[in-house]
């Protein structure tokens, strides 16, 4: 049965219904968005401490990264707003009793459960650049901060400011005159709204500048270790599926994206960035 449907707080029902209708399971699994998946994975292993750590997901949708993270031996927690997120990591428990979570609950990365000092990594993958308001970002990074012991590893996730323009060159979108409005605005101040019924123009969500986003680790508290560009440049490859079935490609693509990755002069052009910060020993 279904947690409260109610939106946790925090969490606009904009968001909520994005997510109650959009199957963010599956998200992962197809197009460009393999990427994003196959890159997060690849500095999630370079950086985290080696199992068995206590991990907390936040905003961890249905567990993509979670699962995996039990099976390499890993204690870990998985939170999340969208209580449709919830029910199938869940259901998806149940084909991996061997290597199952710690914890799966509805909550939210501005009220954590954890007691101080209690965790080793922390993941943000989702939740910041659904906070709109920056006091709101700085409390679910404060919040990460509190439960993290000393020396624990933060890893946020954070939206291009360029990357609705840049999507709508390489799709098409800017024929839309509605996308064009939504772009205008990201490139404004990053707030992103989608007033359309389109689920592909996304929803509401902040869109960040790399040094917006370097300000708010280190207001929270935390040391930055870097950024790092996630899909960078990757994600407008032109016939993506054919060269991501090629394997040889695919490595060639990867490579490539490592050496780029900490380049600050193509840093927005990534869809996704990735803060790497600790908690003070």
């Amino acid at each position: 049965m279904s947690e409260s449907t109610k939106p946790k707080e925090g969490v606009s029902s904009e968001i909520h219904d994005f997510y109650e209708r959009f199957d963010e399971k599956k998200r992962l699994l197809t197009g460009v968005c393999q990427l994003e998946k196959v890159r997060t994975k690849d500095i999630l292993e370079r950086y985290l401490p080696p199992p068995p750590a206590v991990i907390l997901d936040v905003g961890g949708g249905a567990g993509a990264y979670s699962f995996w993270l039990a099976e390499m031996g890993h204690e870990v927690h998985l939170v999340d707003p969208i209580s449709a997120h919830i029910d199938q990591a869940r259901q998806e428990a149940q084909k991996h009793s061997e290597h199952p979570l710690a914890s799966v609950r509805v909550g939210d990365a501005s009220g954590l459960v954890q007691v101080d000092c209690s965790v080793d990594g922390v993941l943000l993958l989702g939740p910041l650049y659904h906070l709109a308001r920056r006091k709101d970002r700085l409390v679910a990074l404060e919040e990460a901060c509190r439960v993290l012991r000393p020396g624990g590893w933060l890893f946020a996730a954070a939206i291009s400011r360029f990357a609705s323009v840049l999507e709508g060159l390489f799709c098409g979108y800017l024929d839309d005159p509605e996308f064009v409005r939504i772009v205008d605005r990201d490139l404004e101040d990053g707030q992103h709204r989608n007033p359309t019924p389109n689920p592909l123009y996304f929803t509401t969500a902040f869109f960040h500048r790399t040094d917006e986003f370097i300000l708010e680790i280190e207001e929270s508290g935390l040391n930055l270790v870097k950024i790092l560009a996630v899909e960078g440049v990757g994600w407008l490859l032109q016939n993506f599926e054919q060269h991501w079935q090629d394997q040889k490609k695919q490595a060639q693509l990867l490579n490539i994206l490592r050496r780029l990755e900490e380049e600050p002069s193509l840093s927005g052009a990534s869809a996704h960035l990735m803060a790497i910060a600790r908690k003070a020993s």
